[in-house]
């Protein structure tokens, strides 16, 4: 069974997709150019608005995590592990990491993408100020 948690986010003119080991959506409503890991501000949910049931699911370290971030015609999938240390407790961000480190707001390890890694055209478009959305799935087996 797959779980998922949909996020309605917003580009933003400062958005630079330059990061080379995490990718980030934030419920802030402003960004500043230093944030070049975020591709998307005023999140409507936040890791601590999850489904206790997804939670649980990516806190096994076996787990696949999938994000697809979409905006205009332009989509791009990452794909990492979960962790046990998730807490999914952060009131503000989501961020993906190519690292195993994990603080409250991670909400994928081992990603096999980063926010520099996105395509450009997706990139330009957030810049633009699209509507964006994450869209977090997690694999779960109903043992």
């Amino acid at each position: 069974m797959t779980l998922e948690e949909v996020v309605r986010a917003q580009g933003h003119e400062n958005v630079s997709g330059e990061h080379a080991s995490t990718l980030e959506v934030t419920s802030d409503d402003f960004l500043t150019p230093a944030g070049d890991c975020i591709l998307a501000i005023e999140a409507d949910r936040v890791p601590a608005d999850f489904d206790e049931e997804f939670v649980k699911a990516c806190q096994d370290a076996n787990a696949t995590i999938t994000a697809t971030i979409e905006a205009d015609d332009q989509n791009v999938t990452v794909t990492g592990t979960g962790h046990p240390d998730l807490s999914f407790e952060n009131d503000r961000s989501h961020v993906l990491r190519t690292s195993d480190y994990v603080d409250d707001r991670t909400v994928m390890v081992n990603a096999d993408a980063a926010a520099g890694d996105v395509d450009r055209d997706l990139v330009d478009a957030l810049a633009d100020g699209s509507e964006a959305t994450l869209t977090l799935s997690v694999e779960h087996s109903n043992e």
